[in-house]
C-alpha cells in the first residue's frame, strides 16, 4: 500500500534524502563509490543533499554549488558508469515511493532520473543538447550489477 502522504516540506525532505544514503551507502554496486572513493562524510553531506532536494522539488534556492564538478572529479578517481546511476535512481525511486505519494513525490522521481542521466552524460563527455536514458533496474540477488542499457537522445525540451 502507498503512502498517503506527499514531500510537503524540509522536514520530509530531510527524511527521504537520510533514508536514501543510509541504503546507498549498503548497496554493494554504489556504496563502495560513496565510502571508499569519495570518503563521504555523510553527516556533513546530509544537509547539502537536503538543501539540494529542497531547491529541486520547492524552489528554495538553498542550493549554491555545483554537483556537476563533484561528480566530474568522483570520475576522474573511479569511472562512473551507466550501472552506478541505474542503481542510485532504483533505490531513490523505491526510498520515494516507500515514503510518500503525490505530485511532489512524482516530481523527485522524474527529477532524478533527468538529474542522473544528465550527470551520466556529461562526467562521460556527452554534449549538452543530449540527454543519456538509463532503465532504472533493481539490484540482482546474486550481488551482481545490473544490466543497463544506455542510449544518446536529443531531448524534445531542449531545443537549440
Amino acid at each position: 500500500m502507498a503512502p498517503e502522504q506527499d514531500l510537503a516540506n524540509r522536514d520530509d525532505v530531510s527524511r527521504l534524502v537520510t533514508d536514501f544514503y543510509r541504503r546507498a551507502f549498503a548497496d554493494p554496486l554504489i556504496g563502495p563509490v560513496f565510502t571508499d572513493v569519495a570518503r563521504m562524510d555523510l553527516a556533513a553531506h546530509l544537509p547539502v543533499m537536503c538543501d539540494f532536494w529542497e531547491t529541486v522539488l520547492f524552489r528554495a534556492g538553498r542550493y549554491r554549488r555545483n554537483a556537476l564538478q563533484v561528480h566530474v572529479r568522483l570520475h576522474r578517481l573511479a569511472p562512473l558508469e551507466a550501472a552506478h546511476f541505474a542503481r542510485w535512481l532504483a533505490l531513490w525511486t523505491d526510498t520515494v515511493d516507500e515514503l510518500f505519494s503525490g505530485p511532489k513525490a512524482e516530481l523527485a522521481k522524474v527529477q532524478a532520473e533527468r538529474i542522473g542521466g544528465s550527470l551520466l552524460r556529461r562526467v562521460q563527455g556527452g554534449e549538452a543538447g543530449e540527454v543519456v536514458s538509463f532503465h532504472r533496474t533493481r539490484p540482482a540477488a546474486d550481488g551482481a550489477p545490473p544490466s543497463v542499457t544506455g542510449r544518446s537522445a536529443p531531448h524534445p525540451e531542449w531545443r537549440t
